[in-house]
């Protein structure tokens, strides 16, 4: 894993099987405002199967940052990103029941662990 915010990380294959259960690793600590519930977040982020270190969206590939509410997104987002500062760097593994829900879910990513490194630009 590369830790240095402000550039894409690469994300190691893991050993083991899928935790249950959201497990949230901070990576670099920020120093700016912290993310609270319910916040609008900017961030750059990353996302592999937990399974195949396939990686299926990031942010660094289109070249922009974005934005947007945290109620909006999956539920391992809405409670693994609040408590990171701006200038921070973190690692959530998130099974299925807080990413898109069990297999046969209708969302490619159903029934998937995903892991995510998100860098958190801004919080408003």
């Amino acid at each position: 894993m590369t830790s240095n915010a402000g550039q894409k990380p690469e994300i190691e294959f893991p050993d083991g099987p899928a935790p249950d259960e959201l497990v949230i690793t901070d990576l670099v600590v920020g120093d700016g405002p912290e993310a609270v519930a319910g916040a609008n977040v900017e961030v750059h982020y990353v996302g592999v199967e937990y399974d195949t270190g396939e990686e299926f969206d990031s942010s660094w590939n289109r070249g922009e940052s974005i934005e947007f509410p945290l109620r909006g997104l999956i539920q391992g987002w809405q409670d693994g990103i609040p408590g990171m500062k701006v200038g921070g760097r973190r690692q959530l593994v998130v099974p299925p029941a807080l990413a898109y829900g069990p297999a046969g879910g209708g969302h490619r990513l159903s029934g998937k662990t995903l892991i995510f490194v998100i860098d958190l630009l801004a919080t408003r």
